[in-house]
């Protein structure tokens, strides 16, 4: 889908390719350069592996159950078979309440991805926005986001005027 979309976005700009200026940047290059982008991402990914970690030892006690459960199971009544699969059937469902909680795509990492690296990339995106602007380039690509480019010439790279724009 995205070559159909790529190769239907450079077909209507070849028409005027002519009296059109296009450039690049690669958002990883550039985002791999800012200390601050660089400290978010390492807070992110720590919370996010605790929280992996959270969720990972709450499954391990839910199979711990189950396993006792199995192993017990003959010698259970009715009543406490029943009780003991209500509890671990409880467990799961709190466990994957959390998940959603934590990694959800409205869950708490989203929340905090949003709170420190986003400020980061719109900051990026507008000076990338004002160089398009200022050089009069109808069309920006992202190398690091397009898997499509099979040739760049480094004349048209802007990545490295981006970051000076940002002081680095």
């Amino acid at each position: 889908m995205k070559k159909i979309v790529a190769l239907l976005v450079f077909a209507m700009l070849g028409f005027g390719a002519m009296a059109q200026k296009f450039a690049f940047v690669d958002s990883g290059y550039i985002l791999g350069k800012i200390p601050a982008y660089k400290a978010a991402q390492e807070q992110v990914d720590k919370l996010g592996a605790q929280y992996q970690k959270e969720i990972e030892d709450r499954y391990a006690e839910i199979e711990t159950l189950y396993n006792n459960y199995q192993a017990e199971k003959v010698l259970l009544t009715e009543d406490m078979r029943k009780k003991r699969e209500d509890e671990i059937i409880t467990r799961e469902r709190e466990v994957k309440d959390l998940q959603v909680k934590y990694l959800g795509r409205e869950g708490l990492l989203f929340k905090k991805r949003e709170e420190l690296v986003k400020p980061i990339q719109d900051q990026v995106f507008n000076i990338v926005k004002e160089i398009a602007e200022e050089g009069g380039y109808a069309v920006i690509f992202d190398a690091a986001a397009s898997p499509n480019m099979l040739y760049t010439n480094p004349r048209y790279d802007k990545s490295d005027e981006v970051l000076q724009k940002l002081g680095y």
